[in-house]
């Protein structure tokens, strides 16, 4: 048995395609195929891919707003999909989401008190004044002021917003807090300071992060351990140093090089992954990165690679291994 917080075995979605009177399928998205990784108490597991590789698609079968086609999530020792609704509505207290874009997720009728403290009424059995004090506390832990809880929205800027968005998750003291690209509808500088309050965050209320971004540097940042996405499957997997230091994968060495530092004096010297991700509907056959791969083989247009092992629970998936 592990003890781990989040246990994802076998994880696969895939959307039907229909057409005609009896809607039958006629082909298959393949957005999430065999998905397998654990998360830890305390850890922040960073997921990174480019647009279309099944980041989101993953997310929305995690929290359980889809349903899988097959596999099993395992939360806290709880099946997520074989639970009762009764079970699941208690465990989703504990499995929160931040969402990509504050601009968006928050409703513009609504005052702070009311967004925030939208969760603390369907899962806690607040007094009055107990809720505006617990609303209040809320925006104290994200570095907002106490008159913030009369005001709309519109009155914040983006990271603020943000702000408000990280103090409705934490409002019923969540275990697991899912972070979709948190960062990448705001300014550079509210971006920093939206990743050092999840930092600090962390620590003091000992929670455990699954990161979604395309931004490596981020996810570097962040995260403990990396699990790299392509085309809805896995190609690498490990802690976050080994993946930044090591890449085994060409995919993720593709990713790494296409990240500018402070030596980099023009875009000239910024390598480019040549090439855009295949159908979902019909993706390659053996290796699903063998049509952009630069080091691609017979084998790999043939066979589907294997999982290697390459040590301290660094692994991936790739014939030249």
């Amino acid at each position: 048995m592990s003890d781990a917080l989040l246990q994802v075995s076998e994880l696969t979605k895939h959307f039907p395609i229909t057409s005609g009177f009896f809607s039958r399928p006629e082909a298959w998205v393949r957005a999430v195929d065999n998905i397998n990784f654990e998360v830890h108490q305390g850890e922040t597991l960073g997921v990174v891919g480019e647009s279309g590789c099944g980041k989101t698609t993953l997310v929305n079968v995690l929290l359980n707003l889809i349903e899988p086609t097959a596999g099993q999530v395992i939360f806290d020792g709880i099946d997520l999909f074989g639970c009762s609704k009764k079970k699941l509505r208690e465990l989703r207290q504990h499995l929160q989401i931040v969402f990509q874009d504050p601009f968006w997720s928050l409703n513009p009728r609504w005052l702070v008190k009311d967004i925030i403290g939208e969760p603390l009424k369907v899962h806690l059995d607040l007094k009055p004044g107990e809720f505006i004090k617990r609303v209040e506390e809320l925006l104290e832990m994200v570095g907002l002021p106490d008159d913030a809880i009369y005001k709309s929205p519109h009155e914040f800027s983006g990271g603020q917003r943000q702000r408000i968005a990280i103090a409705r998750a934490l409002g019923i003291n969540p275990k697991l807090l899912v972070l979709d690209e948190p960062t990448s509808a705001i300014d550079i500088f509210s971006q920093a300071q939206i990743l050092e309050l999840l930092k600090d965050l962390k620590k003091r209320l000992n929670l455990t992060y699954i990161l979604i971004s395309h931004d490596l540097s981020v996810v570097h940042h962040m995260s403990d351990k990396i699990m790299v996405m392509y085309l809805g499957e896995v190609v690498e997997y490990g802690p976050a140093e080994a993946i930044f230091n090591r890449p085994a994968h060409p995919y993720t060495k593709a990713l790494l090089s296409a990240i500018p530092d402070i030596n980099t004096e023009s875009l000239d010297e910024i390598s480019e992954l040549e090439g855009n991700v295949p159908s979902a509907i019909n993706p390659p056959i053996g290796c699903r990165f063998n049509t952009r791969c630069s080091e691609v083989m017979a084998v790999c247009m043939e066979k589907k690679p294997a999982v290697s092992d390459i040590g301290s629970g660094h692994t991936a998936s790739c014939h030249l291994l």
